[in-house]
């Protein structure tokens, strides 16, 4: 091969020719080995390089893994590169004439690579140390027991040498030699519920089926006895087995028989029978029955041959592992892991709950508000989340940090929705109290209103709000349970509003005017209190509330004019579940709420819209025998 016009450097694996050295003397005696490059036989220079124990092993695997490694002309070995020319054995030569590089193939490759591992296994870098686990992980093999053993000693990385002794006991109860210690290893597993895991025990149970005379037992580790037409092993199968095993003779298809009759056609008959007549099944079956006599075709089998060759023989499944104590610890340990993986399913689903619980609560608490303490069907309380979400966009866009930019989201969403929320209190609402219907219809148009007024300005392409780095990813517990982050944030936040509500109800004027008014709003009157201040005020923090429930939202959720929309019915729910106007009953509402559409979603995965559906049947239900929701309410909301 000629060198490219910028040059390919060689790096001299010897001094020159009068005085080699040793790793050249190595790669000259398997020479004729390496050029070969056959994947059959190459195993010994490779093995022969890996244990020199000389200090270039590593770095001539790894050229010659590269097709870095190269002949000249004089038949010496080169490490072909770029760069400043170096020579590993200390001194330095020219290569005669041209290089030709060794080109192993993906098989040799794959074996040079195993030899490296060991290299890696022991590198100082730590590291390169874990890339050699990941490595073993990936393509566990037989031959990297031993290294891997070997490397645990000397290890000093205490998370290193974990994840060294968990993959040793994956290696063992594979590839090892000693059956105590592979059932010791299987043991050792019995609560690993990682995938690694699970992928190292299942192959110890692969079985094969086996066919053969009726009442004998076959060889090997018997895992069962299978029954033609029971457990998923139907009769066609059967049959088949027993085809393949050379014990029944193979069953004719139609189509088989059709080509086979008018392969047999002569003077418009076949085998006596007129060709106008095969049309009908019993001539067409007597025809090829009379050609399976004349010995020109294989014979028919009819049901009554396939059920007697099936009553005398036994089928059974044999595990390709031959020791029965790994396949019974493995079985055991299976069962133990599925147990636990059960277990640990319901704890994913309880977080999920709690997440989903966490955001209806954000959702709803702002509708609690306005909903529960004033008694208003207030329809355009998802626009006040969209709003919020398209208030967070917008500081987004002048604020490039993303982290101060959220900071900054929350007050700015807040001040936005809790003015918007007010305008349409001192505008509309307060000229409907006691009017329900007439309310549900106004705000129904307000909220078709906002909407558009938000395709109008943001465009009907959803927008992205992008959250901090530090929220990105998901807390790992192990590879069943996991969260992410933004998800934990948005409980933190329900809990943090859950906390300031109850301190503004119960420690501030406010609170003290707003539950005056719920209770009796003649006799808050009466005291001095202003009731359609409170209301206005109200209607407002409940509004705000909404607007920093869509930033947290808009986080994880697309932020479109019809997000809200998402959200509105469960927040409903939420507030008539729980107990309108209650904030326990809130939180205990997006609990229920939740829990309920989760536990619905993991039994009907397949399709959310069937699931939403029977949350609303049970919810319908619920209010049924409860009408005033888990936390009853006392005042006005609840009716006089």
């Amino acid at each position: 091969m000629t060198r490219r016009a910028l040059g390919v450097l060689a790096l001299a694996l010897c001094a020159g020719t009068a005085a080699a050295g040793p790793m050249q003397d190595l790669l000259q005696r398997n020479r004729a080995l390496i050029e070969e490059s056959s994947r059959r036989t190459i195993a010994p220079a490779i093995e022969a390089v890996a244990t020199s124990g000389l200090p270039q092993a590593q770095q001539v695997l790894r050229a010659w893994q590269d097709k870095a490694l190269a002949i000249d002309a004089a038949g010496r070995f080169w490490i072909a590169g770029e760069g400043a020319p170096l020579d590993p054995e200390g001194e330095l030569a020219a290569p005669e004439g041209d290089l030709d590089r060794i080109k192993p193939n993906s098989g040799i490759r794959a074996l040079l690579g195993t030899a490296l591992v060991s290299f890696q296994l022991t590198d100082p870098d730590p590291a390169r140390r874990m890339a050699g686990l990941d490595s073993i992980l990936r393509d566990p093999e037989p031959e990297l027991l031993a290294p891997l053993r070997a490397s645990m000693a000397g290890e000093t990385d205490p998370a290193i040498a974990a994840r060294k002794e968990r993959l040793e006991r994956l290696l063992t109860m594979r590839f090892g030699e000693d059956e105590a210690a592979r059932v010791a290893a299987i043991e050792a597993l019995s609560g690993d519920i990682s995938v690694e895991a699970r992928g190292a025990l299942n192959p110890l149970l692969a079985t094969r089926r086996v066919a053969g005379p009726a009442g004998e037992t076959p060889e090997g580790n018997l895992a069962a006895r299978l029954v033609p037409g029971a457990d998923g092993f139907g009769h066609a199968a059967a049959y088949a087995m027993l085809v393949d095993a050379g014990l029944a003779p193979p069953r004719p298809t139609d189509a088989q028989i059709r080509d086979a009759l008018a392969a047999n056609i002569e003077a418009g008959r076949v085998a006596g029978v007129p060709v106008a007549q095969l049309g009908d099944p019993g001539r067409r079956a007597a025809a090829y029955d009379a050609l399976a006599g004349q010995g020109l075709v294989p014979p028919r089998v009819d049901e009554a041959q396939v059920e007697a060759a099936l009553a005398a023989h036994g089928f059974h499944e044999i595990y390709l592992e031959p020791s029965a104590a790994v396949t019974d610890a493995a079985r055991r340990a299976l069962a133990a892991i599925d147990t636990k993986v059960t277990a640990m399913k319901g704890v994913d689903l309880g977080l999920d709950a709690l997440s989903l619980a966490s955001i209806y609560f954000l959702a709803a608490i702002g509708l609690a508000v306005t909903f529960g303490v004033m008694g208003v069907i207030n329809m355009a309380h998802g626009e006040f989340i969209m709003m919020g979400a398209y208030t967070a966009y917008l500081v987004q866009q002048l604020v490039p940090d993303r982290t101060l930019s959220l900071i900054a989201a929350l007050p700015a969403a807040f001040v936005v929705t809790f003015a918007a929320g007010v305008a349409m209190e001192r505008l509309v609402i307060r000229h409907l109290y006691h009017r329900p219907l007439e309310t549900l219809l106004a705000t129904f148009g307000i909220s078709i209103a906002l909407q558009q007024l938000a395709k109008i300005a943001f465009g009907t392409q959803a927008r992205p709000l992008t959250a901090p780095d530090w929220l990105g990813g998901a807390w790992i517990m192990n590879d069943v349970v996991g969260i992410s982050h933004i998800r934990i944030a948005i409980f933190v936040l329900a809990l943090m509003f859950l906390g300031f509500f109850l301190f503004l109800m119960k420690r501030t004027r406010l609170g003290l005017e707003t539950r005056a008014v719920t209770q009796n709003p003649g006799m808050a009157a009466s005291a001095g209190i202003d009731p359609g201040r409170v209301n206005m005020l109200t209607f407002g923090l409940g509004s705000g509330i909404a607007g920093i429930a869509g930033v947290a939202i808009g986080l994880y959720a697309k932020v479109t004019s019809e997000m809200g929309a998402d959200y509105i019915v469960q927040s409903f729910m939420t507030v008539v579940v729980g107990g309108v106007g209650n904030i326990w009953g809130t939180l205990a509402g997006a609990a229920m709420i939740g829990g309920l559409q989760k536990a619905i979603e993991t039994a009907n995965p397949s399709n959310t819209l069937a699931a939403q559906t029977y949350m609303i049947l049970v919810v319908i239900l619920f209010i049924q025998f409860r009408p005033r929701g888990i936390v009853a309410l006392r005042g006005r909301a609840a009716g006089d």
